[in-house]
């Protein structure tokens, strides 16, 4: 699979000619669908077997009580999501544009957020200016950028060691034309280390993660002519940003 490295140079040689452009997209294109292939083939059978663990579950209950059961269960559903996410990183580049109110598609991510906060001791707030200008962009997958944005800040500041209360701050904001959303916590941080590795695939420093998340946010704001960047330091927390284009670039 191609690194976001890769997708940035082959932007860069497609920018270069009309033909080296169309080469490009089709030699994409093909990749696009033979990993889409590939991941269907793999979930049908993967899907068959976690129906019939539940099923000898329901027959033979007492394989509840074998040592390796729940980590069969564990790694099924793994691979599961890994497919899956697999399958939204490939198809990160299509999207399904519209006209959106920004500022009503924000307050709505603001409450979806906080209701699925409502058990936990997070202090979360958001300033959303009230000059945002409407925006083209697909409202499904920007959405979904930002709540795995918000919910990788819900992580860090839950596996705080210190008692400190954990917050999560959301901003958006108009400056030179262009919409800037940050999104602030006060956990761990990230080390320096692996601040530039963050947005590769399959990169990742969370337990059970598939390190496709943050990849497929950068694609997918890439795509809609964006950007997206992040600022950490341990112990201090991390504040990723993200800029969107007021009108994509034909």
């Amino acid at each position: 699979m191609f690194s976001a490295t890769d997708y940035d140079k082959l932007q860069q040689i497609m920018a270069e000619s009309s033909e080296k452009r169309e080469l490009l997209t089709r030699l994409l294109e093909s990749h696009r669908m033979e990993v889409s292939a590939i991941s269907h083939e793999i979930r049908n059978p993967l899907t068959l077997v976690y129906s019939t663990l539940q099923l000898i579950e329901s027959q033979h209950p007492e394989v509840l009580d074998f040592h390796y059961w729940d980590s069969m269960h564990q790694d099924i559903e793994y691979m599961t999501k890994l497919l899956e996410e697999l399958s939204s990183y490939n198809n990160s580049e299509k999207l399904s544009i519209a006209r959106i109110d920004t500022i009503t598609f924000l307050k709505n991510l603001v409450l979806s957020f906080a209701s699925s906060i409502l058990d936990n001791d997070i202090e979360f707030t958001s300033r959303i200016a009230p000059d945002l200008p409407p925006i083209m962009a697909d409202s499904v997958k920007l959405k979904q950028t930002l709540l795995n944005l918000l919910g990788n800040a819900k992580d860090a500041v839950l596996s705080r060691p210190d008692s400190e209360i954990p917050t999560i701050r959301l901003d958006a904001q108009l400056k030179d034309q262009k919409i800037y959303i940050s999104i602030a916590d006060n956990g761990s941080g990230i080390p320096s280390k692996d601040v530039p590795n963050i947005f590769a695939p399959f990169v990742t420093h969370k337990k059970n993660g598939t390190g496709l998340g943050l990849a497929i946010t950068r694609r997918i704001i890439e795509t809609h002519g964006g950007s997206i960047h992040v600022e950490s330091e341990p112990g201090n927390g991390s504040v990723f940003t993200v800029m969107l284009p007021i009108q994509q670039k034909p």
